[in-house]
């Protein structure tokens, strides 16, 4: 069953600009110059239930317009859009008890009250029994460490802090999708890991459904298999991560230290017939072999390597996910 149907998805936003002087100033006034600017273009794409998707793309690449419009803030300009069996449009009441929504720059709790006291509307809003949200709530508050964050009001919690309320706040009504807008902005790495591990957790248990946007790729690799790679407004990509990074990997690094004084004339003589840039960092002293993306070309480096010199360490790289993304926009297409 797909939790997400998209079908042929476009939104346009008009841009209008001024004309110059007083003459231009009065005319603006009764008529105005504007061009369409398509944000998200004619795009297609579905989600099953239980699935942990990345949405990944650039600034304006049309991410966050396209999380407003599948929880029903946005209008689309064309095409159909089905979430949990409903048009958000059409049915917002209803649709909105059946999402969980977490934009990492806006809050929905209330910013003077006790956190406890946002929960409690918030279980109001979504008509939540009692013995539910207990029974709910009790296990979301001390997963993710939040017990002694509930009677102080949201504007005294450090970032960190009001994330992880905001992330409880959602899963009040415990829904079965998830909308992530940059959940993990600003954060330090151990709040991340204990978002991330709860995000995990929930998906198993309950089989809810994430569609995860973010610039953090490493939330991306610890969360998703698949990933949908947004530009312009279009899908370059959607599959996937494992077939993203076998597909555009670019070599592996062999990073060597030595327990004598090498050179990289000697490196480069050593690996003669193979495809090997060889790379010296000065002030810590490590050789690194950027090598072809096969098992042959790096065993052979290694084995030419160790033959000559003696060898104190051996560190074996792959490109990480976001140099291969970054390369893909860099190249702008897949």
């Amino acid at each position: 069953m797909d939790a997400i149907e998209v079908r042929d998805l476009r939104k346009e936003f008009k841009a209008y600009s001024s004309r110059s002087g007083l003459k231009g100033a009065f005319r603006d006034l009764l008529t105005r110059n504007y061009k369409i600017i398509p944000a998200v273009n004619d795009i297609s794409f579905q989600v099953k239930q239980g699935e942990m998707v990345g949405y990944i793309g650039e600034n304006g690449a049309g991410k966050s317009t396209t999380i407003k419009m599948l929880t029903g803030i946005l209008t689309p300009t064309s095409g159909k859009i089905i979430v949990n069996g409903m048009n958000p449009h059409k049915e917002r009441e209803k649709f909105t008890r059946t999402i969980g929504v977490v934009f990492g720059q806006r809050s929905q709790l209330w910013w003077d009250i006790a956190v406890q006291e946002s929960f409690r509307l918030l279980k109001k809003v979504y008509k939540v029994s009692d013995a539910d949200y207990n029974e709910h709530m009790d296990h979301v508050i001390k997963t993710l460490d939040i017990e002694p964050l509930l009677d102080k009001p949201v504007r005294k919690l450090s970032l960190g802090q009001r994330m992880r309320c905001e992330l409880a706040a959602a899963l009040i009504h415990n829904p079965p999708l998830l909308f992530l807008d940059e959940p993990t902005i600003g954060l330090d790495v151990l709040v991340k890991l204990k978002i991330r591990d709860f995000l995990k957790e929930i998906n198993e248990k309950y089989n809810t459904t994430i569609l995860l946007t973010t610039h953090d790729l490493t939330d991306i690799e610890a969360l998703c298999e698949r990933v949908i790679m947004l530009d312009e407004g279009k899908i370059i990509y959607d599959g996937a991560l494992k077939s993203l990074k076998e597909r555009w990997a670019e070599g592996k690094e062999i990073q060597f230290e030595f327990l004598e004084k090498a050179d990289l004339f000697r490196l480069n003589e050593l690996s003669a017939g193979l495809q090997v840039k060889w790379e010296l960092d000065e002030k810590s002293q490590i050789f690194t072999a950027i090598t072809a993306d096969d098992d042959e070309s790096v065993s052979q480096v290694i084995a030419r390597t160790v033959a000559a010199y003696k060898v104190k360490d051996v560190k074996i790289n792959e490109p990480s996910t976001e140099e291969i993304v970054r390369n893909i926009y860099e190249r702008g297409t897949v």
